[in-house]
């Protein structure tokens, strides 16, 4: 049961925090919790409505788009469903960059810039305006209340991203202090930080934790290693988003921490496209993202078949997202969740096109099939594997001796060539620490082979 404090902050200090921002969330969030017991019949009719009535104000007044249509020869009205965007071509990071001015609609309010981390190796600017931010945030509202917390609720933040972070101004600092949300850095995770931000959710008592997998995992075993119980704290949930979870950190986080793990997926250009409820369903953000999962050739395919995540954000007239190349690889499901909810699920989420790997003999594997071989070596504290091309594997260690020795060595070989093949060269670099992404996200696996 919410707490008065909690009460006051979601339904006055909150709402007129956004209304003073111009932001449309609270009226959008109460329409997303009545739609979301629609059945899916229902919820595909009107997502399609939506979708028509963007198409057409995006053809009208965005010239990038006005110009395709009548290249293209296709009419808004062309456009009656999702299975209709077929008909129009995929965006991607270097259309939008090419194409930046010519994006923006001529009747856009105030937009902000924004820009991506570039994890996956290639930045993306781009611009938001309040109508993208209204849906996102409520989105992101509605799923938080699935877990039975609420924005006012004790929070604990671990992020790196430097927007956040470059933030931090008095005004920033006085609200996130009125909404209980405080905000620890992940960046430069040595012991002693980990420690201290230990001992920051003690001595909080957080309801609820937001940050990267990879973040709470490290703390998690910082908490395991030094006898430090975290699981009678009172947290009901630990929200993770913005990297691939994987499930030995899910394992983790939930038994030190005490509480169950909610996967979130999106990302700060592609919006918030699916959050997981407490029955374990990866609900889409139907009414607001159209999701298609496409193969190699850019064919749609259907439930139950793995391919890469694409995009139209409905939210996004001022400034459009239109089939837009996530670049991340998914299965989409068939199955009605048991929770009731009718929103359409994702069956799993496999990750970056940039986690997989290539064999010597064109095998595609999951880079998964690689960390297990170091996850599994008692000897090794951290590492990080990238395939520099199909012949050549390099591999970053930290052991928990300080030194990578030859038995290590050996091990960490033998268990990639026998993945990768024997002909690949496997080189193993002792260092003292993996360096996080400049967004502050680690990423364990990276392949700069097109596995496409």
């Amino acid at each position: 049961m919410a707490s008065l404090y909690t009460k006051i902050v979601s339904k006055v200090l909150f709402p007129l925090h956004e209304k003073l921002k111009k932001h449309d969330t609270v009226r959008i969030r109460k329409q997303l919790e009545a739609s979301q017991w629609l059945d899916a019949q229902t919820l595909h009719q009107r997502q399609s409505e939506r979708l028509q009535q963007f198409i057409k104000t995006v053809a009208k007044h965005v010239p990038y788009y006005r110009q395709l249509f009548s290249t293209l020869g296709v009419k808004p009205e062309d456009i009656r469903s999702s299975a209709d965007l077929v008909k129009l071509p995929f965006l991607d990071k270097a259309t939008i960059s090419a194409n930046f001015d010519a994006l923006k609609s001529d009747i856009a309010g105030p937009l902000a810039r924004f820009n991506t981390g570039g994890s996956s190796g290639q930045p993306l600017i781009f611009l938001l305006g309040n109508e993208r931010v209204s849906h996102d945030v409520a989105e992101k509202w509605r799923a938080t209340r699935w877990w039975d917390v609420d924005i006012g609720d004790k929070e604990i933040v671990a992020w790196g991203s430097p927007i956040e972070l470059g933030a931090q101004d008095k005004v920033r600092l006085f609200r996130d202090a009125l909404f209980r949300s405080e905000l620890i850095p992940a960046f430069d995770m040595t012991e002693q930080k980990l420690l201290s931000f230990l001992e920051t959710i003690k001595s909080t008592k957080p309801k609820m934790l937001f940050g990267y997998p990879s973040v709470f995992d490290l703390l998690a075993k910082t908490a395991k290693q030094n006898n430090i119980q975290m699981d009678n704290l009172g947290i009901k949930v630990a929200f993770v988003t913005s990297e691939r979870l994987y499930p030995y950190q899910r394992e983790n986080i939930e038994a030190v921490f005490g509480c169950p793990v909610a996967n979130g997926y999106g990302g700060r250009d592609a919006g918030f496209i699916a959050h997981q409820c407490p029955q374990g369903g990866m609900h889409l953000s139907y009414e607001d993202i159209v999701v298609e999962i496409v193969d190699p050739a850019g064919n749609p395919l259907p439930p139950g078949q793995s391919g890469e995540i694409v995009v139209t954000h409905l939210g996004t007239s001022e400034f459009p997202f239109i089939r837009y190349r996530t670049g991340d690889i998914a299965v989409m499901s068939d199955k009605q969740c048991a929770c009731g909810r009718g929103l359409p699920m994702l069956e799993s989420i496999e990750g970056r096109s940039t986690d997989f790997v290539v064999a010597a003999d064109g095998t595609i594997l999951h880079g998964l099939s690689l960390i297990y071989i170091l996850r599994d070596m008692d000897s090794v504290e951290a590492f990080k594997i990238v395939q520099e091309s199909v012949q050549h594997t390099h591999v970053q260690v930290v052991a928990k001796s300080g030194e990578v020795d030859l038995t290590m060595r050996d091990t960490i070989v033998t268990g990639l060539k026998s993945r990768l093949g024997d002909e690949v060269d496997i080189t193993v670099e002792s260092v003292t620490e993996i360096a996080a992404e400049k967004s502050g996200k680690y990423r364990y696996v990276i392949s700069k082979v097109n596995v496409g």
